[in-house]
């Protein structure tokens, strides 16, 4: 590796392969999902994906050279750290927020490599290759935005925060429908004891 270009030309090669395992993995990402709105990203950003790879293969052609011919290693492993989270069993709402953790290691993983292409390709003078890269690095930004609005949204506030959270909740709910019933007890009683003492005084006189 001598020159720019052939950096370049290494750089498309292995984002095409990262953009392609994640075409294989993401749909076993939506699947795992429980809330609605998370579920629907990683949908949409399925779709999307498709369109970045489709995209790079543009450049590739523009550039002169294949896309294919290198396997991601980056990409495999953060793929592979995302399969763990689909083996977890546990409440919904922190499965959803591990599935968002690993979602955006590989989004900000995709920003940086997107824009260090794009920089080359402005160095080399390919305008339109710039064009393209541009327009990908701007739907991977608003990817992780929208992830981060779903996490704030609608996964962490429906999620545990500690351990034992939901069971001292129950707990509280227990002790107050317990201490309700016996203050109607209670006043029942009273209400017992005044009446039988009012029977007794009138029977005195």
């Amino acid at each position: 590796m001598e020159t720019l270009s052939e950096v370049l030309e290494e750089q498309v090669q292995d984002v095409y392969n990262a953009e392609n395992q994640l075409i294989k993995a993401m749909p076993k990402m939506a699947k795992k999902a429980s809330t609605p709105e998370l579920k629907e990203a990683f949908t949409m950003h399925l779709e999307e994906t498709k369109v970045h790879a489709e995209r790079l293969s543009q450049v590739a052609k523009l550039l002169g050279i294949k896309p294919t011919g290198k396997v991601c290693a980056a990409m495999k492993g953060l793929v592979e750290e995302g399969s763990e989270v689909l083996e977890e069993e546990g409440k919904n709402a922190a499965i959803d927020a591990a599935l968002i953790a690993a979602a955006q290691r590989v989004e900000h993983y995709e920003m940086a490599a997107y824009g260090t292409m794009r920089s080359l390709a402005e160095v080399l003078g390919h305008d339109d290759v710039v064009a393209l890269l541009d327009e990908t690095l701007e739907e991977e930004k608003a990817a992780d935005a929208k992830l981060t609005e779903v996490a704030e949204q609608n996964v962490y506030p429906g999620a545990p925060k500690h351990d034992g959270e939901e069971e001292e909740e129950e707990d509280e709910e227990e002790d107050a429908v317990s201490s309700k019933g016996k203050s109607k007890g209670s006043s029942k009683s009273s209400a017992t004891l005044a009446q039988k003492s009012g029977g007794t005084k009138k029977k005195t006189r």
